[in-house]
């Protein structure tokens, strides 16, 4: 009996090889799915600007890199700068994955640079309550653009739109009208004029609509799947939230001011190292990220030039009349710093106010309270003698002797021929020796 269980146990070793053959199968398949079965979920909710794109770059190559079959950006901005947009529409372009994005949330827009980029994704969806549009090229920094440099720029966007349209099926006649009228479109009419793919509600639904939804990218159709694939939810990187912050307005404008602040007082108290040091690294931060928001230089050269003013006020009292002149200046530099069509936004006037009165304050009051205090005499250790009379307790003898001062005895050294008794004026402090004048009695009167 032994023997025949153990004869069926050899005829049972081929369908048993190919049970493991089939399983190793079935799971290598499983974990093919696995890794190249992920959704990467971004989102975006500020200008368009260099941190974008290389936030968008990023997440994208990660995505290539960790097998994801779609790549979704949840995009709210107000626009931003040009270069910053045709560098991230080159990046969807590029990626082999299906890019989507998704202007959300309610209440959200995609404008300008924004809308170009919506267009541009490979699916456009809106969300009830947003809008896109308002797309025409605007010059930020404070400088006037020529008519013909304008027509040239306006020329060259609808051109873009135009490509952006052929490629992707979307209506070029309605993009054209972004561009050139600053049309600006709510998610129903985007949707009847052939400008975005569909309107979801929220997240959820997103998925939903997008699962089944054919495309062609690099000549080839992408049947896009969502059912059971993992979202892996991507967040800005420390470096890229700490970028944000310094190009707020508000924050880059107070940065450069405390920058002001911290090397002034360095300049007037050397050695004290830390407001230097916090002073520069604020300058630098501060002109980054104006530099970034894009600045009208003339505001700047008006904020340097307040500074001046208040510093020489300081320096060389004239009875508050550069005091007034680097006030205003200081106020009119900080008013045109932002340009009003900036998408970052502007600084608000309860800052500026508080900031220039702040400003001046400090150069003006604690400025002045610095100086004299480093001018006033020093009240502490042997260099408080200087300036101060002693009494002779013994004659000089070759140019020495010892003085009675502050109820202590000091030797002390004299080109004078003093003696006993005599009054003198203490000049030096070298060690403990003192050197002194005699004090003649016309110097008492």
């Amino acid at each position: 009996m032994f023997y025949g269980v153990c004869g069926v146990k050899s005829n049972l070793e081929r369908p048993k090889g190919k049970i493991k053959l089939l399983s190793m199968i079935v799971l290598l398949l499983l974990l093919f799915s696995l890794s190249f079965g992920k959704i990467f979920y971004t989102k975006w909710d500020d200008a368009v600007s260099p941190i974008m794109f290389e936030y968008v770059k990023r997440n994208i190559e990660r995505a290539e890199r960790e097998g994801g079959s779609l790549f979704i950006l949840e995009l709210n901005t107000p626009g931003g700068l040009e270069t910053s947009m045709r560098q991230i529409i080159q990046e969807f372009q590029r990626t082999p994955l299906p890019v989507i994005v998704y202007v959300y949330p309610p209440g959200g827009r995609a404008a300008s640079a924004g809308a170009i980029i919506t267009v541009s994704a490979d699916v456009a969806v809106m969300a009830p309550g947003t809008n896109i549009g308002a797309a025409h090229p605007v010059q930020v920094g404070g400088e006037k653009m020529e008519e013909a440099v304008k027509e040239k720029a306006l020329q060259d966007m609808l051109a873009f739109v135009r490509s952006i349209a052929k490629e992707k099926g979307r209506n070029p006649k309605v993009l054209e009208r972004m561009v050139k009228e600053s049309l600006s479109l709510t998610p129903e009419e985007a949707l009847k004029e052939g400008v975005i793919d569909f309107i979801a509600e929220n997240e959820l639904d997103l998925l939903q609509k997008l699962n089944g939804r054919k495309i062609k990218k690099h000549g080839r159709e992408i049947v896009i799947n969502t059912t059971g694939l993992q979202v892996v939810r991507v967040e800005e990187s420390l470096r890229e939230s700490f970028l944000k912050l310094i190009t707020n307005p508000t924050v880059a404008y107070m940065l450069l001011l405390i920058g002001f602040y911290g090397i002034f007082f360095e300049l007037y108290n050397p050695g004290a190292i830390i407001p230097g040091a916090v002073g520069v690294i604020s300058l630098l931060l501060g002109l980054y990220g104006l530099g970034i928001i894009g600045i009208n230089w003339l505001g700047l050269l008006l904020i340097l030039a307040g500074i001046l003013l208040l510093v020489l006020e300081l320096i060389t009292p004239t009875f508050g009349g550069l005091a007034i002149a680097g006030t205003i200046a200081l106020a009119i530099g900080s008013l045109v710093l932002i340009s009003p069509e900036s998408p970052y936004g502007d600084i608000p006037k309860s800052v500026i106010a508080t900031m220039v009165l702040a400003t001046a304050f400090f150069f003006l009051v604690a400025g002045r309270l610095g100086l004299k205090a480093q001018k006033r005499k020093k009240m502490t250790g042997y260099e408080e003698l200087i300036g101060e009379e002693a009494e002779a307790i013994t004659d000089f003898e070759n140019g020495r002797g010892k003085v009675f001062i502050k109820g202590e005895i000091w030797n002390a050294v004299s080109q004078d021929e003093i003696k006993k008794n005599d009054r003198v004026l203490v000049k030096e402090v070298k060690g403990l020796t003192l050197y002194v004048n005699k004090i003649h009695s016309s110097e008492n009167l």
